[in-house]
């Protein structure tokens, strides 16, 4: 890992423990091991270099795309959402903390809801293919879908550590859960090994 990389993610780890007042360029510095000239030297400001580790963090891919020819809407929107969902755990606390800096820090909040955006246009698109080939009922607006399960995951990513009593089900249980009601929402009949009669979530492919 070079100096950037380092104080990149120096960046990115003093921002969720401290927010962006919280987040010095001396602490940044300390944390990446180098002085804080070498900070400046390399972003010439601390908007520059909180700028870009959460413009980075943001754009990271999530490997949770759905296909552009539905053919399993169970199989296809559980893995959608489990990937999904674990990259929200994963991301926990940069998120929560750049929620709480709305007001301080607009364009932190603004990055971090990058990827979400365009997560949520990519599932209305596939939602909406659902409803032209047949394969879901018509009677619901995809937008309003979409932001249903996208919502219903950000929920529980967010909110698990400080309700736990909320979710008895684990983590690994979760998306299941979420995307069984969720199909029986849209009208999606799926087929009997992903959807059990006796009304348990979905299970593994």
């Amino acid at each position: 890992m070079d100096v950037r990389e380092k104080l990149l993610t120096a960046a990115l780890k003093v921002f969720e423990e401290a927010g962006s007042r919280g987040a010095t360029t001396r602490r940044i510095a300390s944390e990446a091991g180098v002085n804080e000239i070498t900070l400046f030297r390399h972003f010439g400001s601390k908007a520059a270099l909180m700028s870009e580790a959460l413009a980075c963090a943001s754009a990271a891919p999530v490997e949770n795309r759905l296909p552009a020819e539905p053919a399993d809407p169970a199989r296809e929107l559980l893995a959608f959402s489990r990937t999904g969902y674990q990259h929200l755990r994963r991301n926990a606390a940069m998120i929560r903390t750049a929620m709480g800096e709305m007001e301080q820090a607009p364009d932190a909040a603004r990055c971090v809801a990058a990827n979400p955006a365009r997560v949520h246009e990519q599932l209305k698109a596939y939602l909406a293919r659902l409803q032209e080939r047949g394969l879901a009922s018509t009677d619901w607006d995809p937008h309003a879908a979409s932001s249903m399960l996208m919502g219903t995951l950000f929920s529980d990513a967010m909110g698990r550590d400080m309700m736990p009593e909320k979710y008895p089900y684990s983590e690994a249980e979760a998306p299941a859960h979420y995307v069984s009601l969720f199909l029986r929402a849209i009208g999606v009949n799926a087929p009997a090994e992903h959807h059990p009669a006796d009304g348990s979530p979905l299970q593994d492919p």
